[in-house]
């Protein structure tokens, strides 16, 4: 086989990707983002050998999490930046190494000789040596199919960790200890460990994910201000427009400022929806509000955009030639042939001029639809309306929460998730974060007593917001379980930040999480027996017998 990935929802017959990705991500990529992510573990091992002599790197940190960041579905898809970021990696890597030797010789007299993973020491000699090397190493390494289901189940997991985590850094917003936890999961993954062992290191990685993404929910929150119950036009303007999506609101921010008073409007794409909620983005009146809807139909809607698109982070597909002179990559998103822009210097700002004088050039967007949507829900917002939300499951007007939070794919039977929020009874609120949402975000709901049926609270990092306002609900309801609320979980996942959000949510407690539309193709019969076993997770299955069971507590 060319290639083997098997990381996301989509992958070939839910078994794996052999020859390209069903992503669109050729052979060579593929076994380079394996090549990216054995070199990081050899950075997590050193890394993680200098933190037990008590010294942190915490540059190490941040190009873990940058490079692990590169590997998510849909982010980079340019082999010469990924074979950049392995030299990166390996320069590091082999400087801390000597920084280890030295410091333990000093502390215990004698030569480190307890020996290295080859992930350490394998070395690079040009371009040559990495495409030979990166053919050489990869997932199926891994003989026995439950260690590797566990491996790939933790890795994917730090996938998500290090795309929040490098979120929160950008804004300033480091906790060491995470930067610990993933030198020692990920350094973790090389170890001859047990699968009791692995277990228990995917599920602390689960309270670190959760971790991160507090992290994440207070960097967003201190600098924009906490979301705010906003209605978004989803129409368009007369001026020429400028397409931002992703998830890095710093982009956002700088963008913004960078175009005041130019005569070109700013709308948001996909998961950059819930920009439009934050306080400190509503004083630009150039931000119209979002056009399109999520990742996977961005072919079409990025014709119909005429102007500049800026893609932050993932997810970008592969490009079209009609609009491959006017899509932009900044971050660790890229793909071949498509303009970069670089990241910020000395503290300097990001520079978006080229993006910015090309839309002057450009006509107004294509309108595609009109109206308007809600959202900004997030957990600070929903406390402040949890008197009236309490009021009504007491007196039934409310039955039940159904989280509809993670993220939507191409597949035909993602209409699943429609189905169920039109069909759900009337007296049920969903829950959501993500860009899952836009299987139903337009449709016509109604509210209960005023509060919307559909309660969006912002990106698919923001599912934090789920766990706190279920926390937070169940102390009001003076309950001990989580799992006793009345509420179901109903999810969609495709790439590895829903990896994260899953182990986040198990690491909480919460029991009885319906996954669709396939349960991951990673998961081997044992392990996905375990998980079932000890977590009730299922998949989803009938609209209809779905509902009936959630309805139920089941």
């Amino acid at each position: 086989m060319n290639m083997f990935c098997y990381q996301c929802q989509e992958t070939a017959k839910n078994t794996g990707c052999t020859i390209k990705g069903v992503c669109g991500k050729e052979s060579s990529t593929a076994n380079l983002q394996d090549l990216l992510i054995y070199t990081l573990k050899g950075l997590a091992d050193i890394s993680n050998r200098l933190t037990e002599l008590g010294e942190t790197p915490e540059n190490a940190a941040v190009t873990i999490m940058r490079g692990l960041f590169a590997t998510i579905t849909n982010a980079n898809f340019d082999d010469f930046r990924i074979r950049e970021l392995i030299t990166e990696a390996q320069l590091m890597r082999d400087e801390l190494r000597k920084k280890f030797e030295s410091l333990y010789k000093v502390k215990n007299g004698k030569e480190f000789n307890d020996g290295y993973h080859d992930s350490v020491t394998w070395k690079v000699n040009g371009t040559e040596e990495i495409e030979k090397k990166a053919t050489e190493i990869g997932i199926l390494e891994t003989e026995n199919d439950d260690i590797r289901s566990l491996r790939e189940l933790l890795t994917y997991g730090l996938k998500g960790l290090c795309a929040y985590g490098d979120h929160a850094a950008v804004l300033g917003y480091r906790d060491p200890e995470i930067d610990k936890f993933l030198f020692r999961a990920l350094s973790a993954t090389t170890k001859d460990l047990s699968g009791d062992e692995l277990t228990a290191l995917v599920l602390e990685a689960g309270d670190f994910i959760f971790k991160t993404m507090s992290l994440l929910d207070k960097a967003n929150h201190e600098t924009y201000g906490s979301p705010e119950i906003t209605e978004v036009n989803i129409g368009v303007g007369k001026n020429p427009g400028i397409l931002i999506s992703g998830h890095d609101l710093k982009d956002m921010e700088e963008l913004l400022e960078q175009t005041k008073g130019t005569g070109i409007d700013i709308y948001t794409h996909s998961e950059m929806l819930p920009a439009n909620y934050y306080p400190a983005f509503k004083k630009y009146d150039h931000i119209v509000g979002n056009y399109g809807n999520a990742w996977w139909k961005q072919k079409e809607e990025f014709e119909s955009f005429n102007g500049p698109i800026l893609m932050t982070t993932n997810c970008i597909v592969p490009v079209k030639d009609s609009y491959k002179d006017r899509i932009f990559t900044t971050g660790m998103a890229g793909y071949p042939g498509v303009k970069h822009i670089p990241d910020r210097a000395d503290g300097a700002k990001k520079d978006f001029s080229e993006i910015i004088e090309l839309a002057k050039k450009c006509k107004p967007p294509t309108e595609i639809e009109t109206g308007k949507i809600i959202g900004g829900f997030a957990h600070e917002q929903v406390m402040k309306l949890a008197d009236k939300v309490i009021d009504a499951v007491k007196s039934g007007a409310i039955s039940r929460f159904v989280v509809m939070a993670g993220c939507d794919g191409r597949q035909k039977d993602r209409q699943y998730f429609t189905d169920v929020a039109e069909q759900l009874p009337k007296d049920t609120v969903i829950l959501t974060a993500g860009c899952a949402k836009y299987r139903y975000n337009k449709l016509n709901l109604g509210d209960i007593g005023g509060i919307p049926r559909v309660l969006d609270a912002g990106q698919c990092n923001d599912s934090y917001s789920m766990a706190i306002i279920a926390a937070n609900l169940k102390e009001a309801f003076g309950l001990d379980d989580i799992n006793d609320l009345p509420l179901s979980f109903d999810i969609g996942w495709y790439e590895q930040k829903a990896v994260a959000v899953l182990l986040a949510l198990l690491a909480l407690g919460v029991k009885g999480i319906r996954l669709g539309p396939t349960l991951p193709a990673f998961l081997s019969p044992n392990v996905a027996k375990v998980l079932v076993e000890k977590f009730d997770i299922k998949p989803t299955g009938e609209v209809k017998a779905d509902i009936e069971k959630m309805m139920a507590g089941n």
